[in-house]
């Protein structure tokens, strides 16, 4: 019986291992993965965070990088792997935790080896675990070449021919940026144009020293303003969006709304010639597995601070958790160290 189960072995469930660790508490580290970081490793290959180094420290260990540098994703999983190893966090990976239990004198987590029994748990799993894509892709010819952005590594996974990135956030912008680049065939993009954007540094500062000293990454969710900020769509960080829609080979088609063997849809035209889809369209939750856990209407558990509605049931790692800096590697530790003072 441990006193406590960690399910995610990334930034968030690092960050809770290290308070517990604090506490001499006795915790395990259990990960669906086979190694520390693979949830970074496993993005496109050009990845970089928008946050410089200065605003991604976890507790106890600074990010070993200079003032100002943005880390691509394998600094990040190196990272991870340095800090659970300084720590010395008993971590079992390549274990899928597959369904949550209450019992007599605390959960049973049943996983892919085995059962494991604690007095408490919590869920560090993050927000994004199914990859969404509109169902009228099954319709698509199997001879177009369909990946969602969760797993898009490069251009080279994709055929000759023109391609059709789907969605406008900041994966997509950057996943368009980076095809558009590197071909000369028409790269087509589906989505919203009239979006905002934001430079990564201002007035010889970064962003994020901006957001600091104005206190917009520390509005609760439930305060005014962070309720503004939170209904709003997110800007674009640190891409020229407009510069990417301005090149020669990129054309702008509207909205996606259907699709039938070779032939794609859009609110603007419909297009025949598409050889590749990059699906960058988001995710969906997926918190069904744990047992009699109470969810919002977006699929979401219901909590306050991480604290959910089942007793000894924690969550650490969702997007506005508390406040805007909930969902940035730096900003985790606020929300990890107020979570153990409540539960430790």
């Amino acid at each position: 019986m441990k006193d406590f189960i960690i399910i995610g072995a990334a930034q968030a469930g690092l960050s809770m291992a290290y308070h517990l660790k604090k506490n001499d508490k006795d915790f395990l580290i259990i990960d669906k993965e086979n190694e520390i970081g693979a949830s970074w490793l496993n993005r496109w290959n050009s990845l970089k965070l928008f946050t410089p180094t200065e605003f991604n420290h976890l507790e106890g260990m600074p990010f070993p990088a200079p003032k100002g540098h943005y880390p691509d994703k394998y600094e990040v999983a190196n990272y991870f792997k340095t800090y659970a190893a300084k720590f010395d966090f008993p971590v079992q990976l390549n274990t899928l935790a597959e369904s949550i239990e209450k019992s007599d004198d605390g959960f049973v987590v049943k996983t892919s080896k085995g059962d494991v029994k604690c007095k408490e748990v919590i869920i560090a799993t993050g927000p994004f675990h199914i990859p969404y894509t509109p169902k009228f892709h099954n319709n698509i010819s199997e001879d177009i070449f369909q990946i969602h952005s969760n797993y898009y590594k490069n251009p080279d996974q994709l055929q000759n021919g023109e391609t059709l990135v789907v969605g406008g956030g900041d994966s997509g912008f950057q996943i368009l940026d980076e095809i558009s680049k590197n071909t000369e065939n028409t790269t087509y993009f589906s989505g919203n144009t009239d979006i905002r954007t934001l430079p990564q540094e201002i007035l010889g500062k970064t962003l994020w020293w901006w957001f600091t000293i104005t206190g917009f990454l520390s509005f609760s969710k439930d305060s005014w303003i962070g309720k503004r900020i939170s209904s709003s769509k997110q800007p674009i960080i640190g891409t020229d969006v407009q510069d990417i829609l301005d090149r020669n080979n990129v054309k702008t088609v509207g909205y996606t709304v259907d699709a039938s063997q070779n032939t794609v849809k859009t609110t603007k035209q419909s297009l025949n010639n598409i050889k590749n889809i990059i699906w960058a369209t988001g995710y969906k939750p997926n918190f069904k597995w744990i047992n009699n856990i109470e969810l919002t209407k977006d699929g979401y558990p219901k909590h306050y601070r991480g604290i959910s509605t089942t007793k000894g049931l924690y969550f650490i790692g969702l997007p506005w958790l508390h406040t805007r800096g909930s969902a940035t590697l730096g900003g985790i530790k606020k929300d990890a160290k107020y979570l153990a003072q409540k539960i430790v």
